[in-house]
């Protein structure tokens, strides 16, 4: 974790006067000429937030501090940039990553539009894409690119590049040492058991959850134990192959697999291993299935969002949670009929004191459980908005049940990558890409092949 930096304000990242200068002479005559991408570039490696000289009227200094001030509060990975309307869109995204060199999800707003990219170490493409579209109905650039922010402050992994921290130090505080030795001294006994108070208590609440997950957890494998059941088949029948066989004998390991890592769970992150293995036998009985009827070999999905014990999903459907922002989730065949008819989806729900609850807004020690099931960086992007999706975000839930988003994906924001990443995560037109006509279209952004390529 780095440490904290100790300057009370955020440099305004407003360009020198020489380069001001150079850039100004270089534009066509008549017109302001745009600031070249290195130097935004450099701007953003010192602070995360930068307006060009252009376009100060559309972002204020003070809300641009106050911005920049949150993110580093919350050391993530997470770049603003404010530019004119007419700021040249060809292959933005893609330069302006590669001349900052550092992995993280980049947030631009152009004139009254805005579009964002990520690396998807850092978020998934589902997941940025949730993110522009919840933003896409706030007012002005000040609201919209704060709720673009505090959204992103609990989706995205990582952490923030260590240049934006000044007057580090890499010693214990005095302070802080004067502080511990003054409450050992003054609690003594006293100290030590409230410490043992307080421990005995968080295990009980971990064993309470893990307890809570269980009864979900058994309803899975039952359920995955039935489907094996009604498949019928048999080794040996007319007609199996090879392939049918490996497919099944997958199916039987996973499903005893899933037991034994039941059986073993201790504490509420164990129990990811476990709806790994169920999620990784439905897909094989899936498989089987196809091979049985002469059908193709279904791609490797993850489950439906709604309900995992729906088996692999067929495609993704939009979705608006109630009070929530549209995104793109994962459906079954039935869910998505629903959806297409205006039904609600069949929603797996679970007991909590409030009653039954789907399992997003059911606590976060169903955290795991859904890690399992949506694993790499699916789950932030699918869960932007929810109560889960924000417990997870947080540094107590990573305490608490050993994984926050991060953990899903191996997530690394904020490495110093330079030009090695993975082009095809900044490609796509500006504003066109995640929202079509509604984020100003591909025309308008910068038209159809501007951007290097579809997202």
């Amino acid at each position: 974790m780095k440490v904290a930096r100790t300057r009370t304000f955020v440099r305004l990242l407003i360009v020198p006067v020489a380069a001001a200068l150079a850039v100004l002479t270089a534009g066509a005559p008549g017109a302001q000429a745009a600031t070249d991408v290195s130097e935004v570039a450099r701007q953003l490696r010192e602070s995360p937030v930068y307006v060009d000289p252009g376009a100060q009227d559309i972002l204020a200094k003070s809300d641009a501090q106050a911005l920049a001030d949150k993110i580093e509060a919350a050391d993530k990975p997470v770049f603003v940039t404010v530019l004119p309307a007419d700021y040249p869109t060809q292959n933005l995204f893609q330069n302006l990553r590669t001349e900052t060199g550092v992995t993280g999800l980049y947030g631009i707003r152009l004139g009254e539009r805005f579009d964002a990219r990520a690396d998807s170490s850092v978020l998934s493409r589902q997941g940025v894409r949730n993110l522009v579209t919840s933003v896409q109905g706030a007012g002005d650039a000040k609201a919209q690119l704060n709720d673009f922010v505090d959204s992103a402050l609990r989706n995205t992994g990582g952490t923030a590049p260590g240049s934006w921290s000044d007057g580090a130090s890499s010693g214990v505080p005095v302070g802080g040492l004067i502080t511990v030795g003054a409450v050992l001294v003054a609690g003594g006994a006293g100290g030590y058991a409230l410490v043992r108070r307080n421990r005995r208590r968080h295990e009980e609440e971990r064993r309470a959850a893990l307890e809570k997950l269980r009864v979900v957890v058994d309803e899975d494998i039952t359920a995955f134990g039935e489907e094996l059941d009604r498949l019928d088949f048999h080794p040996g029948e007319p007609g199996a192959d090879d392939a049918m066989r490996a497919d099944y004998e997958h199916a039987l390991d996973a499903y005893e697999q899933s037991k034994s890592f039941m059986a073993a769970a201790r504490k509420p992150e164990d129990v990811r291993a476990v709806t790994e293995s169920v999620e990784d036998g439905r897909f094989a009985l899936a498989s089987l299935a196809a091979r049985r009827e002469g059908r193709p070999v279904p791609e490797r999905r993850p489950p439906c969002f709604f309900d995992p014990r729906h088996g692999p999903s067929v495609a993704d459907a939009v979705w608006t949670p109630p009070g929530g922002a549209e995104r793109e989730v994962p459906v079954c065949a039935a869910d998505r009929a629903r959806l297409a008819d205006g039904r609600d989806p069949a929603v797996r729900e679970v007991d909590t004191e409030y009653g039954r609850r789907p399992y997003w807004d059911a606590g976060p020690a169903y955290g795991p459980w859904a890690g399992g099931y949506f694993g790499g960086g699916l789950l932030p992007g699918l869960l932007v908005g929810t109560m889960l999706g924000g417990m997870m975000a947080g540094p107590a839930y990573a305490a608490d049940y050993g994984a926050g988003y991060g953990d899903f994906g191996g997530y690394q924001g904020g490495d110093v990558s330079g030009a090695d990443f993975n082009g095809g995560d900044f490609g796509g037109d500006f504003g066109g890409g995640f929202g079509g006509g509604d984020f100003g279209g591909g025309g308008d952004f910068g038209g159809g092949g501007d951007f290097g390529g579809g997202f």
